[in-house]
């Protein structure tokens, strides 16, 4: 049954099972095998009532799962604990409070510094935060740019709930609007966004270092 990688080390795989196999350890075995078969079972009849319940949502689910990250069991989850309909909340900052995942303020000196998200909503957290590890690992794409330019600063556990608000921020305007659909910004946005900014660092750090920099525009 050694299949992939383990092909390798069937050797090893011999040795580690080489013992003497009594009746009260294939006792116990088929218990627990059977404890497996059992759980299985359980959780095939709650993936049939869970479809059941979200079948008249479908169309919802799959606007939801369109945003990077998202898969179709945090999808469940963000239908489950903010329903499809979001007019309770005036705005994405309101969800985003009710979630807890606002940053608090921190603001001494006229200077804002980091704050600490509230502790609350636990199932939504999670699952945003699921989300959000997930599209850090993504390829050029807005979320993942986002966690890569904050993880320097910030450290990629406070990346990654930045990202899980950006991810409800755009949930929110996905239910708000029936009509509106997820649109990739790519992973070059923050670059393009600020690209004199980004312009000037490059060249002083070339400068820093001792190159004299000319900037010359590539013809389209």
């Amino acid at each position: 049954m050694a299949r992939g990688a383990l092909r390798r080390k069937i050797p090893e795989l011999t040795e580690a099972l080489t013992g003497n196999v009594r009746d009260h350890h294939r006792f116990w075995m088929h218990e627990l095998l059977q404890h497996i078969d059992e759980l299985n079972e359980r959780i095939d009849r709650l993936n049939q009532e869970i479809q059941k319940r979200t079948a008249p949502y479908e169309d919802t689910l799959e606007r939801l799962m369109e945003v990077t990250g998202i898969g179709r069991y945090v999808a469940e989850i963000i239908l489950a604990e903010i329903g499809p309909d979001v007019t309770n909340f005036p705005t994405a900052k309101h969800l985003a409070s009710w979630a807890c995942l606002c940053p608090g303020n921190n603001i001494s000196a006229n200077k804002r510094r980091s704050g600490r998200t509230r502790k609350g909503q636990p199932w939504l957290r999670a699952a945003l935060t699921q989300a959000a590890w997930a599209a850090s690992r993504s390829k050029d794409t807005y979320l993942s740019a986002q966690f890569q330019r904050l993880r320097v600063r910030r450290g990629p556990k406070r990346a990654a709930i930045a990202v899980a608000h950006s991810i409800l921020v755009i949930v929110y305007h996905l239910l708000a609007n029936p009509e509106a659909s997820y649109r990739e910004l790519g992973g070059d946005y923050f670059l393009q966004k600020n690209k004199g900014q980004q312009e000037r660092r490059a060249v002083n750090i070339l400068q820093t270092l001792g190159y004299q920099v000319q900037l010359t525009p590539v013809a389209a």
